[in-house]
């Protein structure tokens, strides 16, 4: 199997050598990133790992799935329980999916309503998103609770002008998208719609009926400048969703009896921003809430919510330039959530408040780039926190960089994982985390060559996970995940990009018991990502191939049920129409290959789509 998905690669690269040599560019917009201090920076001036992905690389992997996009980058791993929709976590280095902070256009989207508090890539489509940015590392010093695995931040893409597209394939499936926008040096305004439907296939392994898919979602943006320097900036989104879930019957197990189960999203932010000469400072209030509601037609004639969240922010940040090439940054924020859950005890309704205070310094002369930081975290359950990071970047020579950080992390447990009657414990611990990692880069991984070699190690305390021997959320210990990835990319001429991601990473528990040493729940070991994208310098053809490669793992905590390991082959393909018209498709899992990310659920087998873009 190796040997056939590594031919494959080496056929795909060859066939898209045949363009002409020409003379590449060195660095895309794509080189500008918000993670490292929540301010715009260049990547070469922090030492954290951090990816950037941009609006080109995401319509070039077409399709309405996210997941597909950042499976190209090193530390990833994905478990979705079902088809496109279905519940999907997303693993960085082997932190618990939960570990991930992600914000979608500045607004942090958790769900604070569900059990263990994450975020769920099931209803997240690749419509109007224009820009992914993935920090791997804990790094709580700047985005506070959640950020042990890392940080993920997803921007919605701004243009002048309008674009459609809408295609068409397996499974009944359709997904279009409109987007237009109107961008002055005073003003800019863009917004987006987009709609997402398909027939899906059986959930579990043991169904033969398939469960559905349908989403609407709308998201905006806009920015009028007041005065010199000074923005009032706004955005929202809003997703309505409908999915087919299984029935669990006390009788038959779970069964696929037609019960849907219903999501509305919605979040957006509201501020000012003020950028002067050697000064920034930002403030605003972000909302996001997430109801989800159930229906079982053959138990009731009606939906029934059995959950709410919701969660308001308050942010001020600035940044300052100091003499000597330091720099300040520094905030803080105000967090408010609240969940409603039919089964919490006592009552149904709880909430909780986080307020935090933080202080970044850096340093950036000649070849050196310093940052060092502490974070305070005052939580209305578990009161004060202490967090500190720091991070170094030294380029030796050019553009060779020797990156080195640390990083801790802290998450409170859930609302869920306290108050709810049947698995809740009030004495649950915090979450708490050390991350190390030392890379050796060269170049942008969207520049003409590039290369990263990093090895990375963390330790998780107090981890909170379901206890199967008291049936309750319990602070289970301790674990650990380290290993190393290694990246390369490749234009030797501008019509062709060759990447590659490979990722060797060991997520155990350290915890004293039966599980000690053992590795955590799908977290495979190792993950082979490999893309050839191609470009008729001429006709404007388009063609392109993602192997991706993943070895074993298992679906429990005591290492008793395995998932093989699998190999996926996708081809795409794109050619202009017109001079505003093109056309696209693609066809994934060419080979069909059988496999489960969770054990007793379903994967796609070979799927095709086809559609048509078009600039208005």
């Amino acid at each position: 199997m190796l040997f056939r998905y590594l031919t494959s690669a080496a056929i795909l690269s060859l066939a898209a050598g045949a363009a002409h040599a020409e003379s590449a560019p060195e660095t895309t917009d794509t080189t500008i990133t918000v993670l490292a201090t929540g301010r715009a920076q260049k990547l070469g001036e922090t030492g954290q790992t951090i990816s950037v992905v941009g609006l080109e690389e995401i319509k070039s992997v077409q399709g309405p799935d996210l997941t597909r996009v950042l499976t190209r980058l090193p530390g990833i791993s994905v478990a979705r329980a079902g088809g496109l929709g279905a519940t999907t976590s997303l693993f960085v280095r082997g932190a618990n999916s939960e570990q991930l902070l992600v914000t979608l256009d500045g607004v942090r989207v958790e769900d604070v309503a569900a059990p263990s508090g994450g975020y769920d890539f099931g209803g997240l489509m690749s419509g109007g998103i224009g820009k992914l940015e993935l920090l791997r590392g804990s790094n709580s010093v700047v985005w506070g609770a959640n950020a042990i695995g890392g940080v993920l931040a997803i921007t919605s893409r701004e243009l002048d002008g309008a674009e459609a597209s809408v295609e068409h394939g397996s499974n009944a499936s359709w997904d279009a998208n409109a987007s237009a926008g109107v961008k002055r040096d005073s003003y800019a305004v863009n917004v987006n719609a987009g709609f997402t439907r398909t027939t899906g296939i059986p959930t579990r392994t043991t169904d033969t009926l398939p469960n559905g898919f349908r989403q609407w979602h709308f998201s905006g943006r806009a920015r009028y400048t007041l005065a010199q320097g000074l923005d009032l900036v706004a955005n929202g989104r809003f997703a309505d969703t409908r999915l087919g879930i299984d029935s669990y019957d006390w009788v038959k197990g779970y069964v696929n009896r037609g019960e849907k189960q219903s999501g509305e999203q919605a979040s957006g932010r509201v501020g000012l921003d003020y950028q002067g000469a050697g000064f920034g400072l930002k403030g605003g209030v972000a909302v996001s809430s997430l109801r989800r509601g159930y229906l079982d037609p053959t138990v009731q004639a009606t939906e029934y919510s059995n959950y709410l969240g919701r969660s308001t922010r308050a942010d001020l940040s600035g940044h300052v330039a100091l003499p000597a090439g330091f720099a300040l940054d520094a905030g803080g924020t105000s967090e408010w959530s609240h969940a409603r859950n039919f089964y919490f005890t006592p009552g149904g309704d709880h909430d909780a408040r986080l307020s935090s205070l933080y202080a970044l310094l850096g340093q950036h002369r000649g070849r050196l780039d310093l940052n060092a930081g502490l974070r305070m975290d005052d939580h209305s359950t578990f009161g004060t926190h202490w967090t500190f990071g720091a991070n170094g970047a030294l380029r030796i020579v050019q553009d060779v960089r020797l990156r080195a950080s640390y990083g801790e992390g802290f998450k409170a447990p859930t609302l869920y994982q306290l108050y709810d009657s049947y698995s809740g414990s009030k004495d649950l611990l915090a979450e708490t985390s050390k991350s190390y990692d030392i890379a050796l880069e060269k170049g942008d991984r969207n520049g003409r060559i590039f290369g990263a070699v990093t090895w990375f190690h963390r330790d998780v305390t107090n981890q909170i996970d379901y206890n199967n021997t008291t049936f309750r959320y319990s602070n289970l210990g301790k674990t650990r995940a380290e290993g190393f990835e290694v990246e390369g990319g490749l234009r030797p001429v501008p019509s062709l990009q060759l990447r590659g991601a490979y990722t060797y990473v060991k997520s155990t528990s350290q915890s004293a018991g039966s599980n000690f040493g053992k590795d955590l729940a799908r977290r495979p070991r190792h993950m082979l990502t490999y893309s050839t994208d191609w470009t008729s310098p001429l006709a404007g053809l388009a063609l392109g191939g993602d192997i991706r490669l993943v070895s074993s793992s298992y679906d429990n905590a005591a290492n008793t049920t395995r998932l093989a390991g699998y190999a996926t082959l996708d081809l795409r393909a794109s050619i202009p129409l017109c001079e505003k018209v093109e056309l696209f498709g693609r066809v994934e899992n060419v080979t069909k290959e059988r496999y489960s990310v969770v054990n007793g659920y379903n994967t796609l087998g070979r799927t095709a789509a086809v559609g048509l873009r078009a600039k208005l």
